[in-house]
């Protein structure tokens, strides 16, 4: 079976993921004790993460432990090379690397953002999998998931999943 790429993400009811400011305050608005929407499940069918240089300092200055330490994990850059204690640092075409994981042996493969990134996948139609919870927000303006100017690609939903904090879960596979 061929490995998946899913990205897997939130989003704010127009389309973005973070404020200008990189902020994501907003995601706060559902947090809920022991609600996870369903990332527990997603991530036990992962193996390999890819992310933008710009999500992975965010993460790390989370100041919490690297949430992927289980996981091969790549990060897409123009400044840096090699690895550290958690990634591996990648500057090459990005369909390159995407063939190269899918032949491996193993789950699926998470991206994890950002805008940059998704929109590359998009264009060169490298993904198979969205899942997309929305925030009960308008945030007006910021880091939009969608850009323009990618090839149409149709969508069948699998399921949609509401929470009582008013977030909307949607999974498409792209057909």
């Amino acid at each position: 079976m061929k490995k998946k790429v899913i990205l897997y993400i939130a989003m704010s009811l127009d389309g973005y993921i973070a404020r200008e400011n990189n902020e994501l305050d907003f995601l706060k608005i559902v947090e809920r004790a022991g609600e996870d929407y369903g990332y527990y499940d997603f991530i036990k069918n992962i193996d390999t993460v890819v992310m933008g240089r710009k999500t992975y300092d965010m993460v790390l200055d989370f100041g919490i432990p690297f949430p992927h330490k289980d996981k091969k994990c790549y990060v897409l850059t123009r400044s840096k090379s090699g690895s550290d204690e958690n990634v591996t640092f990648y500057n090459g075409a990005l369909d390159k690397l995407i063939s190269e994981l899918r032949r491996k042996e193993g789950k699926d493969i998470f991206i994890d953002g950002g805008a940059e990134t998704v929109n590359e996948l998009l264009q060169l139609k490298l993904i198979d999998k969205l899942i997309i919870s929305v925030i009960p927000v308008l945030l007006g303006n910021g880091i939009k998931l969608f850009n323009g100017g990618r090839p149409e690609q149709k969508l069948e939903l699998l399921r949609s999943s509401t929470f009582s904090s008013g977030l909307v879960q949607l999974w498409y596979e792209v057909k």
